[in-house]
This record gives C-alpha cells, structure tokens and sequence, in this order.
C-alpha cells in the first residue's frame, strides 16, 4: 500500500495514490526588494533560480490569511543565548509538517511514499539550495547516516530511538541524487511525526559545509591544527561545535530554516536574516518569508512580561503567562499591540508526580498503593484552583485527552477526581494510616509524620499558588505538603534518582492526541517521565539500564505500547488507547489538576495573519510554528516593499 503522507492509517488507505499533485509555479515572481541590490550586482541569482523547481506553494486563502508584502523587522525577548532555538522551532521548516488541525503533509520534501507503515521513500525537491546556495541532495542524508550516526565518535547514543523499531534499526537506501528510502521489517509509527517535530530531528546534514571538519573527508593537517587552537579535544568535538542545527549558534552553517543567524555567541541580541534560497512561495510569486529580520533580545526571564507590556517585542509568547494577562492588556493602547489567548495542549497543564521509584521505601510502598494516590487524588480541589488561579477559563480534569480528541471518555477525566476528603480519609485509613500526631498529621508506618515535599523547577510562581492550595486540601485529610524549588537540572536529577518523592510538572503528552499518535507519554517508556523514571529508563533502553516496572499495571502498559508500535489498523490503535487511558484514569499515575488553559501571544497590531484563536503547544505545533510564522507580514512597515 502506497498512500499520500498524513497521520491516520484510514485516509493513507483511503488515498492509495502515488505522487502528491502539485501546483504549477506561479507564472511571474517578485523579487524581494531587500535582496534586489544583491541580485543586481550579481551576488545573488534571481528568485527564479533560488526557489526549488517545484517550490512550497502556500494557499494562504486556504488558511484564512491574507497575502503580503516583504520587509520589516519581527522583535522577541528571551532569556539565554540558547533561545536562539527558538527561532529554529518558529520557523518550522521540516521534512514533513503538522498542519493547524494537525495532520501531516511534506513541505521540505516534495512527496513521501509509505508502504505498509513500514517503508518510507522521500523525494526531495530538485533545485532546492540551503541557505548558502549549494544544493540540498541526497548525500546530505547519505551523510548524516553512513558519516555520523554511524561512526560512535559522533553519535554515542547510537540511532535515536524513534529510527528504531525495537532494536531493529532501518535499512537506508541512497536511490538518486532526490531519492532516499528508510525501511524496517515492521510498521514505525513513530518516523513521521518525529520528522514533524518542534525540535528538528536534521536527518541530513549540510555535507558539503561539514565534510571539511570530518576526519574521513577533511584536511588532517587542518583539522589537528584547529583542535589545537580551540582548545577541543577532538575531531568529532569540532564536529560537533560547528553543527548545532537546533541551537543555530553558528552563522557559518547553512540552514533550510526561513531565517538565518547572522549573530555569533557571546550576544546579548542576536539577528536572523532572511534565507534567500527558502523552498516556499506564496500564490502571487513572493518568495517567503515576508519579513525581513528576525531580532533576538536577551535579558532577566522575570524581566520579560514588563518588558512586552512596554512595547520591546512584537511577536512574544516565551516566558509570558497568563497571570501577566491582566497587566499585558492593560498596555495594548499605548503600546500598539493585541493580547490573544490561545490553547496549551497537555493533558493537564501542571500535573502532580508521585514517584514511584523513590529512593525512600516507606513512601516508595504507600506510592505504589493505588489506593494512596487515589487519596491524593481526591483531595485536591481543582474546581478551586480553576476558579482562583485561571478565573473558571480552564477545566477541571485527570491528566488525560481533551473531551474534542476522539478518543475521549468522560470517565478518563473524572475517574478519582472530585473533591471528595471523606472518601480520601476512608481509603487512607483502609491502608493502615490510622496513627495521628498532636496537629493531626497522620504518621508513616515508621513513625514520621506524612510530610510530602514537591520538588518543583522554581520557574513559576503559578506552580507554588497552585500548590498552596493543595496544600490547603491536604490538610483536611491529615497530610503536610512543602515545596522545594531548585533549578531545572537540580530538580530532573533529583527525580532521577530517586531522591525527590512527588515532583510537579506539565501534564503529560498532547490532549488533543488521535490514535495514531504514540501513547508514549502514558506508558513507562523513556527516561524523562517523573512518574516512574528508571521504569521509562528501562524501556528506552530494552532493558541495558533502569529498573524493570514491578507493577502489574505498568507492565501491563508497556506491553500495550508494545502492540501499539506492531499495529496496522486504526481500530487496534483506537482499541489499545483506551485500554491505556483507562488504565492511567484508574491508576492515578500522575494526579492532573486542569487542564485547556490559556495562554497570552501579544502581537503588533501591524502585524498580519497571527490567528486570534490558536493552540500554543511545544510539541505537535512547535508553538507559532504550525501557524507559518513565515506568512506574517507588517502592515504599515516598508510600504515602499510593496509590488
């Protein structure tokens, strides 16, 4: 079966075709006015010759946006230099994209064909330039498989994971100069909407501009001498320094991205130029993206929102919540700007994570009791937290899929999560926690008193305004909690290890999430899920590293991950999807407090097709990405740009 790439396995069924059908390019270009004085003196090929044969094409009346003009100047804040990422996740451009109602089409690549969920051909657009005007083939994938995944100096981890089914790695074919093939002997679901990804997986590199740090394709002489002078302590280190495609810390490297950074670290601000040679066209033969720059302020994170309510960005969502929505709105008139509230998308906004391989046994046993956190569970009061802290806009539920995904149920939502302190001290009391000290706070079984400390990462006051009202319920039921915030890798490594008995982070996966989506998030399978890390270890690793999960539950949810992954129908994917949300509802793996909140995007009033309703999600979405932030353009900024 050969089928048009998009997310669900009915419609590639339903679409059994080979090629994506393509527009005919646009009859006569426009060249972008900021580039004219480089075509001119022939330092630049005209659009013509930079654009793919068959380039992008952009139906912005499809996506109710209004066709632009070039130039002007987009302003962000962040807080790190390495922010400068986010630009990279912006911009968007991938093998393959989510579209706003995410499902996936080719946008770098021309057209993908899959067989039996199994095999994947990518066909690469002829013509298509990185941003240094060389050509983007093939060997840029030939490159990155045989000359750096490959060779362990450059890539310790191996192949990562989601090129992986199982162990079995896939078989990588080189067809001609715009042809690849990935093929494995069974379905990988999870290939495509990892090329989708907010982080750019970059299964090609630039080969032409790395080859010369490479030691099989380099200068030896030349390569030893800038180790050497760089203080690195290998080939593969220099390798490394000058390929961070996500980080775009390197104004040399090229890029396929929209904007290219001009700016080498140390900055304090950093500027992304235009690519000339990006591979997307509007219908009226405007080469995107319609603005010209992209500027990347640095400073105190805490600083952030005052500085957007003054007027220093025009496009700003990073390090902006909603507890500064009041404040931002109070400031639109006199600094020229409208304050949106989009939709975040996990499945609960801030979730509670019982560890249960803490280090501590006397909580590591009362963690792995269902019925303890399905006390927990009921004693949180989160119609009181909706009201308080998101002014009744959010919606009380378990850490589960939004009631618009189609795989909800209302008992996924509801299951142990009313506020309930009397069936919360009934089932306290069942375990054995009987035994009170002098203010009432229960005792563990060997005698200390029931004080739970929520380890946080200290980045939000959000976080410790929803705690202290937990903190509030949990007193009814004779509990104690305190919070320890520290810095975020502090706060993983505690996790990790075991040390941190309940941690609090974002929910978990996308609440929006369809049966082809990985159930991933739910099941113990990787390292970073503060639930139940060396049981995720484990299954990351097959096996080399962690602990094995000693629940019956949890076992239960690997091995249904495991028939998700072997899966080659949407109705045995829908059917292993509420077996495990049911499970995790049950379960009470994570305690979800809310979740469909909102988040502020302030946006220059100048500035066109920002959407007024959007979902702000990292991952599928890459936040602004799925809305094409190459597509914005300024309203009353060079107006002289206009053709």
């Amino acid at each position: 079966m050969r089928g048009l790439l998009l997310t669900s396995l009915a419609t590639i069924a339903a679409l059994a075709t080979g090629a994506v059908a393509l527009e005919a390019q646009p009859g006569s270009l426009i060249e972008t006015p900021s580039l004219e004085k480089q075509v001119a003196a022939g330092a630049l090929p005209p659009v013509g010759q930079r654009i793919p044969l068959e380039p992008q094409i952009v139906d912005l009346e499809a996506e109710n946006k209004q066709p632009g003009r070039h130039g002007g100047e987009l302003r962000m804040l962040m807080g790190k230099a390495k922010d400068t990422r986010m630009v990279t996740v912006y911009g968007y451009a991938r093998l393959v994209v989510f579209t706003p109602d995410f499902k996936l089409k080719p946008d770098i690549l021309k057209h993908v064909e899959v067989e039996e969920g199994r095999v994947f051909t990518l066909h690469l657009r002829p013509g298509h330039r990185w941003s240094d005007g060389h050509p983007f083939t093939a060997e840029d994938f030939r490159y990155y498989w045989e000359d750096m995944v490959k060779v362990k100096k450059l890539s310790r981890k191996g192949v990562p994971r989601q090129m992986r089914v199982g162990k079995e790695a896939p078989t990588f074919t080189l067809i001609d100069e715009h042809t690849v093939r990935y093929a494995w002997s069974k379905p990988n679901h999870a290939f495509l909407p990892w090329l989708a990804g907010a982080r750019p997986p970059a299964i090609y590199r630039p080969a032409h501009y790395l080859k010369q740090f490479h030691i099989k394709h380099g200068d030896k002489d030349k390569i030893a001498k800038l180790v050497k002078t760089e203080g690195r302590r290998n080939w593969a280190e220099l390798h490394f320094s000058r390929d961070r495609p996500y980080r775009a810390d390197n104004p040399e490297r090229p890029t396929l991205e929209p904007w290219v950074n001009v700016t080498p670290p140390p900055s304090e601000r950093f500027v992304f130029k235009r690519n000339p040679y990006y591979h997307r066209i509007d219908k009226n033969g405007r080469q995107l993206p319609y603005v010209d720059r992209v500027v990347v302020n640095l400073g105190s994170v805490s600083m952030v929102p005052a500085r957007t309510g003054s007027g220093e960005a025009n496009l700003q969502a990073r390090y902006i919540r909603f507890v500064n929505y009041t404040f931002l709105k109070k400031s639109e008139k006199r600094n020229n700007f409208s304050v949106k509230l989009w939709r975040t998308l996990k499945s609960s906004h801030k979730a509670l994570y019982p560890n249960l391989n803490a280090k501590d046994e006397a909580w590591r046993t009362l963690l792995n009791d269902v019925r303890f956190r399905r006390a927990l569970s009921l004693a949180v009061n989160r119609h009181e937290i909706n009201q308080v802290i998101y002014y009744g806009l959010a919606k009380a539920s378990n850490n589960t899929v939004f009631e618009d995904s189609p795989l909800f149920r209302p008992e996924y939502r509801t299951a142990w999560a009313q506020f309930d302190p009397k069936q919360a001290n009934a089932l306290l009391d069942e375990i054995g926690l009987t035994e009170r000290d002098d203010d009432g706070t229960r005792l563990l079984p060997d005698g200390r008193p029931m004080e739970i400390i929520v380890d946080t990462a200290g980045e939000s006051t959000e976080e410790a305004d929803i705690l202290e009202l937990i903190t509030d319920s949990w007193k009814q039921v004779g509990i104690k909690l305190f919070t320890r915030p520290s810095q975020r890798q502090v706060f993983r490594n505690r996790v990790y290890s075991g040390k941190a008995i309940m941690a609090m982070w974002a929910g978990l996966g996308n609440g929006l999430s369809n049966a082809s989506m990985s159930p991933g998030a739910f099941a113990p399978t990787f390292k970073a899920q503060y639930n139940w890390p060396k049981w995720g270890t484990h299954t990351q690793t097959m096996g080399k590293k962690g602990q094995a999960p000693t629940l019956a539950a949890a076992q239960r949810l690997v091995a249904l991950y495991r028939d998700w992954e072997r899966a080659t129908t949407e109705a045995e994917q829908t059917r292993i999807w509420h077996e495990i949300l049911r499970i995790n509802a049950e379960q009470v793996f994570t305690i979800g407090i809310v979740n469909a909140t909102l988040h502020p995007i302030v946006a220059s009033t100048d500035l066109v097709n920002v959407p007024e309703k959007g979902f702000y999600n990292w991952d599928p979405g890459a936040y602004f990405g799925i809305y094409k932030p190459d597509t914005f353009w300024f309203r009353t900024t060079q107006k002289s740009a206009a053709r």
